[in-house]
Parts: C-alpha cells; sequence; structure tokens
C-alpha cells in the first residue's frame, strides 16, 4: 500500500521554512481526514495513525460529522480526543506544543486539507522541524458533485454562503455563482456550520439567503424562483437525500437534518441532464 504523503517540500521559496526543512525533524504530526458521516468513514490508515499518536485532538469547526461520532471513536480507540475551539486551532501552539512530546494526531471532518487553517498548521509544523503527515479522505468537494452526476471538471469556483449579520449581508457568494454562471460552470456552495446563534444552515435558508442577494445585486444577472438548483443533505449517510428542481419548488422542500450543500448547476451535459433526472428526481 502507499505510505501516507510526508513532507516532501524541497524549496519552498522561503529560505527560513527550507533551511528548517533541512533540520533533523523534532516531532510528528499526523493530519487526519475523518470523511462525511460519522466514525466509521475513517479510513484503515487513519485509525492506525491515531491508535499510534500519543496525543489526539479534533476539530468540527470547518466540518462537522454526526452528533456522537467523536466521542464514539474515543471509545473505539481507547484514548481521549480533545476537542479544540476554533481559535486554539488557528493560533496551532497547542498542537505544535504536543508535537515536540511525542506523536500528535489532528482529526477532521471531510478531507484534511482542504481548510486553509490546516494548510498554515502544517506550514508552522515544518517551521518547527516537525515531521508531518497526510491522511486523505472522503469530502464534499467531491462527493456532492459525485452523487449528482455533475462532471468535475465544469465546477467553477466554490463559495461558503454565511448567516446574514444584522445590517450586514456580503455579496460575494452571490457574485461568484453569477460568474460561474457566465462561463457555464456549476457552483459548489458550502452553508454555514456551527453558528454561535443559527446553527447549522440548512438548504432553504440558503436558497433564502440567495434570493435575497439577488434582490439587492446591482447589475448582476439574477437567481430566480425559476433557477435550477440541486441540494445534497447527509452526503455519504444512509439517508442522504438527492434533490433537484427549480428554486420555486426546492425553497419548500423538507430535507432533513444539516449538514447541507447547494449546487447550481450551469450548462448541462446531455449526460449531467439525464443523471440529474435519475440521481435528484429532476423533473423538466
Amino acid at each position: 500500500m502507499d505510505e501516507p504523503e510526508k513532507n516532501t517540500i524541497t524549496s519552498t521559496g522561503n529560505p527560513s521554512i527550507d533551511n528548517m526543512a533541512e533540520k533533523e525533524h523534532a516531532g510528528r504530526l499526523a493530519l487526519v481526514g475523518l470523511g462525511l458521516c460519522d466514525e466509521k468513514d475513517i479510513t484503515v490508515r487513519g485509525m492506525e495513525e491515531i491508535m499510534s499518536a500519543d496525543n489526539v485532538f479534533a476539530e468540527h469547526y470547518t466540518s462537522r460529522l454526526k452528533e456522537g461520532s467523536i466521542s464514539r471513536l474515543s471509545n473505539a480507540i481507547g484514548k481521549e480526543i480533545v476537542m479544540l475551539p476554533r481559535k486554539e486551532v488557528e493560533e496551532g501552539s497547542r498542537i505544535i506544543d504536543s508535537c515536540r512530546t511525542g506523536r500528535t494526531a489532528f482529526l477532521v471532518g471531510g478531507d484534511p486539507l482542504t481548510a486553509t487553517t490546516h494548510i498554515d498548521l502544517r506550514l508552522r509544523a515544518l517551521q518547527e522541524s516537525i515531521e508531518t503527515v497526510v491522511v486523505h479522505a472522503s469530502s464534499v468537494l467531491t462527493a456532492v458533485p459525485g452523487l449528482l452526476g455533475l462532471q468535475h471538471y465544469k465546477l467553477g469556483r466554490t463559495t461558503t454562503l454565511p448567516f446574514p449579520q444584522k445590517g450586514y449581508l456580503p455579496t460575494s457568494p452571490y457574485e461568484i455563482i453569477v460568474e460561474n454562471l457566465a462561463r457555464g460552470l456549476h457552483s459548489l456552495v458550502l452553508l454555514d456550520t456551527n453558528s454561535a446563534d443559527e446553527g447549522n444552515m440548512t438548504a432553504n435558508e440558503g436558497m433564502e439567503v440567495l434570493l435575497d442577494m439577488a434582490g439587492k445585486s446591482d447589475g448582476l444577472a439574477k437567481l430566480d424562483e425559476d433557477t435550477l438548483v440541486a441540494v445534497v443533505a447527509r452526503a455519504g449517510a444512509p439517508d442522504c437525500v438527492i434533490a433537484a428542481g427549480r428554486m420555486t419548488d426546492m425553497r419548500t422542500r423538507s430535507f432533513g437534518l444539516p449538514l447541507h450543500t447547494i449546487v447550481i448547476p450551469g450548462r448541462l451535459h446531455f449526460m449531467e441532464e439525464e443523471a440529474l433526472k435519475a440521481f435528484a428526481n429532476l423533473r423538466t
């Protein structure tokens, strides 16, 4: 079997990082993806990494698994998994300090290198002469388009839709979608998770936010009630829901519990259209 991805950077263009990379490793950090659904999605190699770790940390603000997944995984491995808040992950010092005293595993929902924060953590470890290994896992970035039957190479820029704040509704996600549509590309729209006030955004809430943005857009092509939209709820779970239709119908449908993901399809290949009919019950 292939080995996990290790430090292979020969030159970063940054002398301080390059010099540190040439020194003897001062510790070890394994960034382990947990997949999409629950504790059963972790790979065999990922399990081997956390079983051999002296310290195990996790976070769930960039991606969340089913409720209780981390506790069940902790029971399965017989080790404590320390859940870190967002601030501690972004600061990184607790994880880096742990690497200096033993093998450390950091667990992340989805794939461990899809969030900028985790790439920054890996760079910081390299600066400290800490060996890093990466154990990849399934991610919504590939799973959601695949479940819908959309071709990955026709995806445009991905965007994240936040909950509106009082007096503040950024329209950049809408602008990205409109730009993708103008190029005939599909838009993967990730929805706000773990908001302190609102919780996890549903697809229904996301569609309302997009329509609100459309009403406030200036000179941009509009998303409207007739726009084709697709929703995947709980990707990777046994009760995953896949649906597509016009926004006027989709905005009032029930998709069950989050996590939800929205896709605004661009120009469809005939096979993609057939897939949406077969997989997502699209009616034209």
